[in-house]
């Protein structure tokens, strides 16, 4: 892999991380697209973590605020993440079984349904938070599958649920920092042992990081603006047409 083609990875992973389209997808698309091959697994960390830490950023005011002083929320963000690790552990032979590029537009296809489920349909209910937030976890495991948007997953059972877009928004992004930081920590624990964590101090994870750091600042206010106005419905078209294009593709090749 050169410098050029951790550049576009870079930029890739930045563009789509805010946006509910599966980033990791987009990644794979592009390796298969450009017959990038033995990307370590190592660059594809760099690139998450630049726009984990462009996450960070954004919401440093908001996290700051729940830490000190709602409790509530803080609660509300824990009990979401609750699903995931049976999930995690569960859905591991899946998630290999399925890695595979024939299923990547099927997963891009489902997105995009989960994304059109999400606008148009709700479910009347008493309301309970904390039956919410684990179905919203629950939904968030999906994306432990390659190809099935985590925002989309989250953002799409809120709105079901009855939430407003805003709310389910700010609840989805803010509840992908500990998830995306705990995917990311088992990771490193997982190449660690391997002896691997030494490639991260290369110069392509090093563009890779950066590039995805600096798009995802530049994406992220306009990308949440976007969202909050409830307008996911073009993302589960473009999902559902790439996600065609994509089978099509791996079919004729």
């Amino acid at each position: 892999m050169n410098l050029l083609v951790a550049l576009l990875l870079g930029l890739v992973q930045g563009l789509t991380e805010f946006f509910p389209v599966s980033s990791s997808a987009h990644l794979k698309l592009m390796k298969i697209l450009f017959g990038i091959k033995d990307v370590p697994i190592i660059f594809d960390l760099a690139c998450h973590l630049g726009t984990l830490f462009a996450l960070l950023w954004f919401f440093k005011s908001e996290i700051t605020h729940i830490l000190k002083k709602d409790r509530t929320k803080l609660k509300y963000l824990f009990a979401a993440l609750l699903p995931l690790l049976p999930c995690y552990f569960f859905l591991a032979p899946i998630r290999e079984m399925v890695s595979k590029p024939e299923f990547l537009g099927l997963f891009m296809m489902l997105t995009g349904g989960i994304l059109l489920v999400g606008q148009k349909v709700r479910i009347k209910k008493k309301k309970s938070l904390l039956r919410d937030v684990l179905l919203i976890g629950t939904m968030q495991s999906a994306a432990l599958i390659p190809g099935i948007s985590r925002s989309a997953s989250t953002i799409s059972a809120a709105q079901v649920l009855g939430w407003e877009v805003k709310d389910a928004v700010r609840f989805s992004f803010l509840l992908a920092i500990p998830t995306i930081l705990g995917g990311n920590l088992l990771e490193i624990e997982r190449l660690w042992k391997k002896g691997q964590m030494i490639q991260l101090m290369n110069l392509h994870c090093f563009v890779g990081f950066i590039t995805s750091l600096i798009i995802g600042l530049m994406v992220i206010r306009f990308a949440i603006n976007w969202l909050e106005k409830g307008k996911l419905q073009m993302f589960a078209w473009y999902c559902l047409v790439i996600g065609m294009l994509v089978n099509v593709y791996i079919y004729l090749k």
